[in-house]
């Protein structure tokens, strides 16, 4: 070992306490930006092995004749497609007649397949599987006897539970989706024998393609190739349907020939005994009452099966739904999920980087500074300037190396990972995590550029003296006289030590810019944590709190009166009032910007205000105007759009028309274009329908709510009711899945704060001890010692915290920006508690900190610090 390599492990080891605290903010710095840079792709590559292995069909059709082996070859032209039929029906039963979707095992089966939490799948007739969701959510259990209601299209209506599994079909447990029984949501799945369902053809296609297995299942390639194969089942399925529809026809009219063909022979027979009476008469009677009474009879029955050839030739019409995976529930929303941390890691962890790396560079910059005694030693020994530069340039290699690998590994390796464990819990998932070596070789590299690259600059700058001059303490920093002592009446009552340490902030300048920005960088970052976790939440509050005023929506049937539904709620003890609206779905469009899927309300009444508050963007009352349209403000982003553009609109199943924007609304969740009845009627040139009800309720349970919506679909005049509750409950859901990452952050940003605090009062100590030790020379107690120090870091802290603030509100908005989806915005919204949090935390690290610092200085050899420079 050469003796600059010693001298490197003695400078180690003499500075351990230095050494640790630079490795450490590069490890958390690398474990921050690599760990949650990996969590976005990790759920998604999660997810994906999860379907993958579960072989989730990529396209689903259903069919309003349903489907034979002929369709599963049809699908299979398409080349690469593996299709299979499956029998599927919704059904109401077990606990309180709760909807469940009910599908048939077929152990032939391959796509979709269930993955089984506990039990055995269906081997007999009488046996059922449900959803782990019914054994979490509402107590079911292995053995006990589950009971479909006598409507249910199954041949028995007793199953006995022998198993629970999960679906790749239902990757939320939050949501199962909708029916068009019982409340209208269906609670959880059940399969049972196919044979058991009284369903003549089977009523869902799955298909699934072998060559798009190995792409991200929320990659834009594998939707690329996914609507490429779609297109092309979209063709051979045509045919596929006019053929079917014939064949149908074709069927209806052989089963009703024979029908025909008996009222056919009494005709001939009626007009026959018509003759005979005319020719026995003269032709002066050509029928009796009987025989008028036989052809009333006739004709009624003719017009009965006319009417009944019509029907079997409308349902003999076959139309194609057709679904991919972002319409199964809650896939979506679990890609949006991802998408919302890899944009929040896009941010975070740069800024959390950022700031790790400006302290090591300081740390390194000063290190070397301290050094430049033994560097002009080093020069006058006739050490070269690059042994001497490899001292140095080895102790912060040595120290980015450990820090930055060590931190990536485990960032890559921890965090993803919990946060899939946590998403465990709602979801099922098979955790894959690959190393993101991107992020791990860019992470090491800025380390090493702060530390590396730091020695590299002061070591040249310094080697660029003489060995007599770096043998010299540089000359200390003149005292200025500063700002606040031209305050004489504030100045004046401050005692020394005040004096000393206000003099002291202004002395060294760069040393107190350095303090403020790490100390405001954690600050913000603490904030940053629990602005996140406060704005998603305040979504929900404010777009249910603030602007819906109405606690459910009631879909009526076509031709149906709200007087209807409306005899129905009057019932209710929660219900308050309701009025009738027009609601639709309509695609917008502006250029080559649209969004589809877009709420388009017409109120009916005046008091629309009393179920929706409208407001502009600046929060001013806003009413629908008589020309125009009120959009959304989300939907404008997304569009590009403002007031007075004219944007293209296309309601479900009606003509694309031109409307003007009047004005922009806040709203935080969903698109909404909203329109007076005057300005429906002057764009589309009729009245708008009332197909809709808000209702406005008292506070009820989810049972009050579920009974409520089943009794609606009991009058016939509902197609379903959706409750604002559930849609806050799914946003408040959303949260919670982001909570642990936020914790995380704000633990994370916490411990970084305290190690650059601590290293900033280290360097600060270090610096100035003889200026320490002449104090205690003077008589200064220890405490008062300590307090000569402290005192600056306190007024540091609170400049700190006072300019975090600001930096965490700018920060958070940022974040929020990049975090927001087609579906969801998010106000900037930090509630006191952050605040009070985020400067409690750094009061308590800047404690901590003085209690270290006061230990270290009670042990200062004060001898040997002031001959250190003789």
């Amino acid at each position: 070992m050469t003796p600059m390599t010693k001298n490197m492990w003695r400078e180690i080891r003499a500075s351990r306490g230095r050494f640790i605290a630079i490795i450490l903010i590069i490890l958390m710095g690398c474990l921050i930006f690599v760990g949650v840079r990996a969590a976005g792709p990790g759920l998604n590559e999660s997810l994906t092995t999860t379907v993958q292995q579960l072989h989730l069909a990529d396209v689903q059709l259903m069919s309003t004749t349903g489907f034979t082996h002929q369709d599963v070859k049809t699908a299979e032209q398409v080349a690469g497609a593996k299709a299979e039929t499956v029998k599927f029906t919704y059904a109401t039963g077990g606990k309180n007649a709760l909807a469940v979707a009910v599908y048939g095992y077929d152990r032939q089966q391959t796509l979709n397949r269930l993955s089984l939490r506990s039990g055995h799948l269906p081997r007999q007739a009488d046996q059922i599987v449900l959803d782990q969701k019914a054994k979490a959510d509402y107590g079911y259990k292995l053995g006990q006897t589950f009971t479909f209601s006598e409507d249910a299209q199954v041949k028995r209506r007793r199953f006995t539970i022998v198993g629970f599994a999960d679906s790749p079909q239902y990757i939320d447990n939050g949501l199962r989706g909708s029916a068009n029984v019982g409340d209208g949501t269906v609670r959880f799945f059940a399969y049972v024998p196919k044979t058991q369902l009284k369903l003549a053809v089977a009523t869902l296609l799955n298909v699934r393609f072998a060559k798009l297995q190995a792409t991200n299942t929320y990659a834009a390639s594998y939707q690329h190739a996914r609507n490429q194969k779609l297109k092309q089942l979209k063709q051979v399925f045509k045919v596929r349907g006019q053929a079917q529809t014939q064949a149908l026809v074709a069927k209806a009219d052989r089963q009703l020939a024979a029908p025909q063909a008996q009222l056919d022979a009494r005709q001939k027979q009626l007009q026959a005994a018509a003759a005979q009476m005319a020719q026995a008469t003269g032709q002066t009677q050509a029928t009796t009452p009987a025989l008028a009474a036989q052809q009333q009879q006739l004709a009624a029955a003719q017009a009965k099966l006319t009417a009944a050839r019509k029907q079997a030739h409308a349902a003999a019409v076959t139309h194609y739904t057709w679904q991919d995976r972002s319409d199964l529930p809650g896939f979506s929303a679990y890609g949006e999920s991802s998408e919302r941390i890899a944009a929040i890691a896009n941010v975070f962890p740069v800024f959390f980087f950022l700031i790790a790396a400006l302290i090591t560079f300081t740390t390194i910059t000063r290190m070397v500074e301290e050094a430049r005694g033994q560097i002009g030693t080093f020069k006058a020994l006739g050490y070269g300037k690059w042994a001497i530069a490899k001292n140095y340039l080895g102790y912060a290699l040595l120290a980015a190396v450990v820090g930055g690998v060590v931190g990536s590994v485990a960032g890559n390796l921890s965090l993803p990972r919990f946060i899939i464990a946590l998403y465990h819990q709602c979801i099922p998932l098979t955790a894959t995590v690959r190393l993101q070596w991107g992020s791990a070789a860019l992470a090491v590299g800025f380390s090493l550029l702060a530390t590396v690259g730091a020695a590299a600059f002061v070591v040249r700058r310094e080697l660029a003296e003489g060995p007599a001059a770096l043998m010299l303490p540089k000359a200390p920093k003149s005292a200025k006289r500063i700002l606040l002592e031209k305050l004489t009446p504030l100045w004046s009552r401050l005692n020394f030590n005040q004096k000393v340490s206000y003099r002291n902030l202004f002395r060294y300048k760069s040393r107190m810019v350095m303090s403020i920005v790490g100390i405001a960088g954690g600050c913000a970052l603490i904030l940053c944590g629990f602005g996140i976790r406060d704005s998603i939440i305040a979504s929900g509050t404010r777009q249910y709190g603030e602007i819906v005023r109405y606690q459910a929506v009631v879909q009526l049937k076509d031709g149906a009166q709200p007087s209807q539904a409306q005899r129905v709620l009057r019932q209710n003890a929660q219900y308050r009032s309701s009025t009738a609206v027009a609601a639709n779905t309509a695609k917008l469009r502006l250029g080559d910007e649209s969004v589809d899927a877009v709420n388009v309300f017409t109120p009916q009444s005046t008091d629309f205000n009393r179920y929706l508050r409208l407001s502009r963007t600046d929060g001013s009352k806003l009413t629908l105007p008589r020309r125009g349209a009120v959009i959304s403000q989300k939907t404008a982003k997304l569009l590009g759009a403002q007031a007075g553009d004219r944007i293209s609109v296309s309601l479900t199943g009606g003509k694309r028309v031109k409307v003007k924007i009047a004005a922009l609304t806040q709203n935080y969740i969903g698109d909404y274009l909203y329109l007076s009845p005057q300005a429906y009627r002057a764009v589309w040139g009729q009245s708008a329908t009332r197909n809709a009800l808000l209702v406005r309720l008292d506070h009820q349970t989810v049972k009050q709510r579920n009974a409520l919506a089943h009794r609606l679909l009991q009058s016939q005049a509902v197609l379903g009711t959706s409750y604002t509750a559930d849609q806050k409950q799914t946003i408040d859901a959303m949260s919670s899945t982001l909570d642990p990452v936020v914790v995380i952050f704000i633990v994370m940003s916490g411990l970084l704060s305290f190690v650059v605090m601590y290293n900033l009062t280290n360097i600060n100590v270090s610096e100035r001890i003889r200026e320490l030790s002449t104090v205690k020379v003077l008589g200064f107690y220890d405490r008062e010692v300590t307090m000569y120090v402290m005192r600056e870091n306190i007024v540091l802290t609170l400049a700190g915290i006072v300019v975090g603030y600001g930096v965490g509100n700018a920060l958070t908005w940022y974040i929020l920006q990049q975090a927001t989806t087609a579906q969801v915005m998010f106000p900037l919204t930090i509630h006191w508690p952050g605040y009070v949090a985020a400067a409690c935390l750094m009061a308590v690290f800047t404690g901590v900190v003085m209690l270290v610092t006061h230990r270290r200085l009670q042990r200062v050899d004060m001898v040997s610090a002031l001959k250190a420079t003789d």
